[in-house]
């Protein structure tokens, strides 16, 4: 009777702790179908970009993925992790760091949606000797890895010099990684140059509405060191990276885009507006945005199409239209819509926002409940003109008073240039 009361004694709270824990597991599993029941609902079941792979014969449930992973993304469902919400994965790969068994791999593209990759080896370099990719265009759109593949692309360039030419290297691009190439080609003492073709430093951040939070992590600078940041808005990134080039000196050519770039006994001629350089490597350290997409319309050339959001205030009372359906064309309405006197119209041409966060997703639906914005999905631009532009609303036509278009429908990017020039390029499948 006495080893009877002892064995009740422990086994007790373990039973209640089985029954706690089997509980806790339906609730998370019911949750986490739900969620992606609603994502397949809404069509957002695609990734932008970097992804994880769970392998279902390797995972063990763990939990530790979902628990890392800050958008959500991941979620267990019957003991086995699964990629609940693709379209908010940012590709960090917190989630494949922390899997104990092994089983999440990052990828890029799925079986129904191939990405363009173009080929890069370990020190970042492409199939043509002396050209190198760093950052969001070879596929890693994260400020911290983009700044790493900057500086160690860089620590591979300095290895090569070639005679006669006008620099050691020229880099396309001043956002994260193309301003690490330039901290640590001047720190090499590298004849550099850095081309830009927007007006300021900052790359893709440049195009985020204002006030945007913008997610990172610790790095690593050249000449700077170690700067810790988690959360940072728009505003307070590119003050940093203005401050970095501010107090290290480093040159910047603004304004000048790169419009050829030619490979010829193994020296490349980079052609831009404003003349010819000769260089012995180049690094491409370019956005995946590339160059904005235009919607080649009527009208399009006119001064009030702008394809970013830079201060919102500066259209206040006006008639603004939106177009595009990612988060950059969903946070530009919301913004707009703060501003007092000012009307708010978003199309987007899809049934439903598949390039958005969920969040900026319902933010969008309160807003138009609201009354606060006017979204046309299945919509068009057909003519803009001086203050009214002409809408195909599902096939119906529509005109509206507009003051200011603001397109935020992506970039083009240059994949014919890379394969023009040489560079091979993957389709990956979720490879």
């Amino acid at each position: 009777m006495h080893e009877l009361l002892i064995y009740a004694i422990y086994l007790i709270p373990l039973v209640i702790l089985i029954i706690i824990f089997r509980r806790k597991n339906r609730k998370r599993s019911t949750e986490a179908q739900a969620e992606w029941q609603e994502a397949i609902a809404a069509g957002l079941t695609e990734p932008p970009s970097l992804h994880p792979y769970i392998d279902p014969a390797i995972c063990i449930g763990a939990v530790s993925c979902a628990k890392e992973c800050p958008e959500k993304a991941i979620g267990i469902i019957d003991h086995k992790g699964y990629f609940i919400n693709p379209s908010v994965c940012i590709g960090h790969g917190a989630c494949a760091a922390v899997c104990p068994s092994g089983a999440i791999r990052l990828v890029f593209g799925t079986e129904k949606r191939g990405i363009d990759i173009p080929f890069v080896s370990s020190n970042f370099e492409t199939n043509i000797e002396g050209l190198f990719i760093a950052g969001e265009l070879g596929g890693m759109g994260l400020i911290r890895k983009a700044v790493e593949q900057g500086k160690q692309a860089i620590s591979n360039i300095k290895k090569r010099r070639v005679a006669g030419t006008d620099y050691d290297v020229i880099i396309i691009g001043a956002g994260p990684a193309g301003i690490s190439a330039t901290l640590g080609a001047q720190e090499a003492g590298l004849r550099y140059l850095t081309l830009e073709q927007e007006d300021a430093i900052g790359g893709t951040a440049l195009h985020y509405p204002r006030q945007k939070i913008v997610m990172t992590a610790p790095m690593t600078l050249p000449q700077i060191g170690i700067i810790k940041l988690t959360e940072i808005s728009k505003e307070a990134l590119i003050e940093l990276w203005t401050d970095v080039a501010n107090k290290t000196g480093i040159k910047i050519n603004f304004n000048e885009r790169m419009d050829s770039l030619r490979h010829e006994n193994g020296k490349f001629i980079v052609t831009t507006p404003k003349g010819q350089y000769k260089t012995g490597s180049v690094l491409l350290a370019v956005g995946r945005r590339g160059t904005p997409r235009k919607l080649e319309v009527s009208g399009e050339e006119l001064a009030k199409v702008c394809y970013r959001l830079v201060d919102s205030s500066q259209y206040q009372g006006k008639h603004a239209l939106v177009v595009g359906g990612g988060d950059s064309a969903l946070e530009a309405a919301l913004s707009l819509a703060d501003e007092p006197g000012t009307t708010v119209t978003l199309i987007h041409r899809s049934e439903v926002f598949t390039g958005a966060k969920p969040k900026n997703r319902e933010r969008i639906k309160a807003a138009e409940q609201g009354g606060r914005i006017k979204v046309l999905m299945k919509s068009k631009v057909i003519k803009i003109t001086n203050d009214r532009v002409q809408l195909d609303i599902n096939g119906q036509p529509m005109e509206i008073p507009n003051d200011v278009v603001i397109v935020c429908a992506g970039g083009t990017l240059p994949i014919p240039m890379l394969k023009e020039i040489g560079i091979r390029v993957e389709t990956r499948y979720g490879t």
